[in-house]
């Protein structure tokens, strides 16, 4: 048998696991966990093999053909060493739970192997960015008694990393394992199930029917079907592959510049993670974390989402109107039939049972299980073509591989997280931020803001917010920020930090398929979601805008969303050089100036940035600028 053939019937295997995963989180999220341990094991042991069967590197997509000899040799080694460090952890762990264990050097050793196969495993899925963080962290606990000042931490005994951190559940299978096991799995075959089925299909066409009257058009359509699509599916990049592919050469027929057309599909897909009711399901690991109500969690977080999207709309719009574009002619538009609006319950009426069970006080995995119950049923119900044994099985694989490259991450933050409290640094790293901003609020902001985006480059969203939130979250919370306004904050800049350059994974996925340059797809991205990054600052100063914090007034909320709506129309006209024709230099430094400014929340510094906002726009229509669409038509 040569080596495509063995890569095949490797693959064959790995897609049988991948099944048999998407089962074993279908039975959890169903009926509970039935043992800690096994559990466990299942959701990070699966995973690991599924990996190395398929020869994956990135989304599992390595062709045969591309598959040498050289990592046919390595992945046999790595499989015959995984049933070993399995082995060994599975019978340390259920001993320990009946009498004490005393460890030996072998056991220390395997543990090492079984950490250093989940960082090998995690540079080969999430590359560079992701395995640096993990050496690091292991680096640090062997030498972080050698680091001068206030990071610096006690000596660490080699062998205790091996225990508490591979042969314990504060490490590797910690509760980043446990709580993505046990919650996130099942509302990632939520999506998978609505995709294969043509749900996703009927969503799209629903966006692009609402937005036919717009001047964007499809890429208006992009923003709102990526946003609904975004919401449950829990990643950016599977976001924007998935509905990238029909949106993006849309948007590019109409008019507009590859690299504009990568950057609307990867923030659109990005914010999806920040739009309720799902919100990618961080809002299950946040309400996990935090102890927080998932039901005051989306609350919280709809008028920042709305937000969020109203900018990215109003930039859309306005680049639009400077390229001279009309809306899509009555002729051309996506016209809804019968069955589409019939077929649309299939999305909707899913979501509106996971509201409906977690108001009942049931957890959110079961939310998860009746909402893809529900989605199953009515797919089989409303799409023909989905009533088919292979159509569902290639479904639940498909689904089942991308829980395997969630959870290798997962248990690689697991390691990091192990080591934050191991070392206490997350304590000490709070220290150093609040000694860097001193007493300024807006200056700790600002650190913690970087830190963010530094930290969650390269990392899918809930990683990237249980790294951030571990480590950087006490320093906000020192500040006197409470516990929802704090994690709100992380969860913004984690998910932004997808389209955030040099790494902006979701920016990275959406050029090849607009033919643009990565980087410069990246930095249209932060141009258009520029408002994204000044929320979190937002609802801050103005925490009426997330409705239940204490406090909360119509006066504050006024406040907040009016000075977000000038902030809008003078960034996105400044950065976009454009407002009812071309602006020059001055004007736009005004402009951003005084949309920075008009945040503040000091009633006369915002009230007269206010002012200098609107005159611009009076002054301009009064200079007598004449749109572009009256210019062409002249």
């Amino acid at each position: 048998m040569g080596v495509d053939g063995l890569v095949r019937y490797s693959r064959a295997v790995a897609d049988l696991l991948a099944l048999g995963l998407a089962g074993f989180a279908i039975y959890v999220a169903g009926f509970g966990v039935f043992d800690e341990v096994w559990v466990r094991a299942v959701t990070t042991g699966l995973p690991i093999l599924i990996s190395i069967l398929y020869f994956s590197s990135e989304s599992l997509d390595v062709k045969r053909e591309d598959v040498r000899v050289g990592s046919v040799v390595l992945n046999a080694i790595f499989f015959a060493g995984f049933f070993l460090i399995y082995y060994l952890w599975i019978t340390l762990m259920t001993e320990q739970m009946d009498f004490f264990v005393e460890f030996t050097t072998f056991d220390y050793a395997v543990g090492f192997m079984g950490v250093g196969l989940i960082f090998y495993l995690t540079l080969r899925h999430f590359g560079m960015p992701l395995f640096l963080v993990c050496l690091l962290s292991l680096l640090i606990l062997f030498f972080g008694n050698l680091i001068p000042g206030t990071l610096n931490i006690p000596e660490v005994k080699w062998f205790l990393i091996s225990e508490k951190l591979w042969y314990s559940t504060d490490g590797v299978f910690g509760r980043p394992v446990a709580v993505v096991g046990q919650i996130v799995l099942v509302f990632i075959l939520f999506g998978a199930i609505l995709e294969a089925s043509g749900a996703g299909a009927t969503l799209l066409k629903f966006a692009f029917a609402v937005t036919g009257p717009l001047r964007g058009g499809p890429a208006h359509a992009a923003i709102v079907g990526s946003a609904s699509f975004g919401t449950m599916n829990g990643a950016a990049v599977a976001n924007v592959v998935t509905t990238g592919v029909f949106t993006i050469p849309m948007i590019k027929r109409t008019g507009f510049q590859p690299k504009f057309a990568g950057a609307v599909e990867a923030t659109a897909s990005t914010g999806g993670q920040i739009m309720p009711p799902v919100m990618g399901a961080v809002a299950f690991l946040m309400a996990d974390i935090t102890g927080i109500p998932y039901l005051d969690i989306i609350v919280a977080a709809a008028i920042p989402a709305l937000m969020y999207y109203l900018s990215l709309f109003t930039v859309v719009w306005l680049e639009a109107r400077k390229m001279g574009m009309t809306p899509t002619p009555k002729s051309e538009r996506v016209s809804l039939t019968g069955t589409d609006w019939i077929r649309s319950i299939s999305f909707f009426v899913p979501l509106g049972v996971i509201v409906a069970v977690l108001l009942t006080g049931r957890t959110a995995q079961n939310a998860g299980f009746y909402g893809l119950i529900t989605a199953f049923v009515l797919s089989l119900v409303l799409y023909p073509e989905f009533r088919s044994i292979r159509v569902i099985l290639q479904a639940l694989m498909r689904g089942g591989r991308t829980c395997a490259t969630i959870m290798i991450v997962v248990a690689a933050i697991g390691f990091v997280v192990g080591m934050v409290n191991m070392s206490g640094l997350g304590i000490k790293f709070a220290a150093a931020i609040l000694a860097i901003a001193g007493d300024s609020l807006f200056l700790s902001l600002v650190v913690v803001a970087v830190g963010c985006l530094l930290l969650g480059m390269g990392v899918p969203v809930g990683a990237a917010y249980l790294i951030i939130v571990l480590i950087i979250g006490p320093a906000i919370g020192k500040l006197g920020l409470s516990l929802m306004l704090t994690h709100l904050f992380v969860i913004y800049y984690a998910v932004l930090s997808a389209i955030t350059p040099p790494v902006a994974v979701a920016a990275f996925a959406a050029a090849p398929i607009a033919g643009s340059k990565p980087i410069e797809t990246g930095v249209v991205a932060v141009r258009l979601a520029i408002a994204g990054f000044l929320i979190p600052f937002i609802f801050v100063y103005h925490p009426s805008v997330v409705l239940l914090e204490e406090g909360f007034s119509y006066l504050g909320l006024a406040w907040g969303v009016g000075a977000f709506i000038f902030s809008t129309a003078a960034l996105a006209t400044s950065l976009g050089g454009f407002s009812r024709a071309n602006i020059g230099i001055v004007q736009r430094t005004v402009r951003l100036i005084a949309g920075v400014t008009v945040l503040v929340p000091d009633p006369m510094v915002a009230g007269i940035s206010a002012a200098v906002i609107l005159g611009a726009f009076v002054v301009e229509r009064m200079m007598g600028a004449v749109p572009v669409e009256q210019r062409a038509e002249s």
